[in-house]
């Protein structure tokens, strides 16, 4: 039985065994993830979703946090500029073993979601597009829902911080305490404003 899922913006089609590089995850060494954007299942009868498949499930461990190959991105300005700069780049990746292959129940199975390192989850079972995004379709400068807190208390985040932060799927204060602004990626997040929402989420 193989599976086509998608996760950090790609496509990958995997059996049960195989090893696999992805985007960087959210997630330690030995623990099991599980990717729950499902396109296709392949075997003995092929489904095909729409776009994904309901209750399907890709269960992995990661096995560890790598970095890819440095690539070099050589840029030359002539005429009037001569200007010219060299940057290296090597991507974070997650290196997983993929494991059980769920055709159904995976959305019961309580396995914690894959989650990409760039946004901060509220908990295990969270899936990356379900309900932080929903509530993060229009930012405003109160909370977006119940639940949310007012993110403009903050000192130097303003409407546009706030629609960022809500597009990554954090709302809360305790999220934003969570971060870590040296590898957190999606917003440019500040070490004052961690600091600040960490005295606001103890009220």
């Amino acid at each position: 039985m193989f599976a086509v899922m998608k996760t950090g913006g790609k496509q990958y089609k995997v059996q049960s065994g195989d090893m696999l590089r992805v985007e960087k995850l959210a997630a330690d060494a030995g623990e099991t993830v599980q990717f729950n954007e499902i396109l296709m299942l392949g075997g003995d009868k092929t489904v095909v979703g729409a776009p994904m498949v309901d209750g399907a499930a890709v269960q992995a461990e990661v096995v560890d946090q790598i970095k890819g190959e440095k690539v070099i991105n050589f840029v030359k300005r002539r005429r009037k500029h001569g200007s010219q700069r060299t940057k290296g780049h090597r991507q974070k990746l997650t290196l997983v073993r993929i494991g059980d292959i769920l055709a159904s129940g995976g959305d019961r199975s309580g396995v914690k979601a894959a989650i990409g390192a760039g946004a901060v989850s509220g908990g295990g079972e969270t899936a990356p597009n379900s309900a932080p995004k929903k509530a993060a379709v229009k930012a405003t400068t109160a909370p977006t829902s119940a639940g949310s807190d007012d993110l403009t208390a903050i000192t130097g985040v303003g409407p546009a911080a706030v629609k960022k932060l809500n597009e990554a799927g954090i709302t809360t204060y305790k999220q934003i305490a969570a971060i870590d602004v040296d590898t957190f990626d999606a917003v440019k997040v500040k070490a004052e404003w961690v600091e600040q929402a960490s005295t606001l989420a103890k009220g």
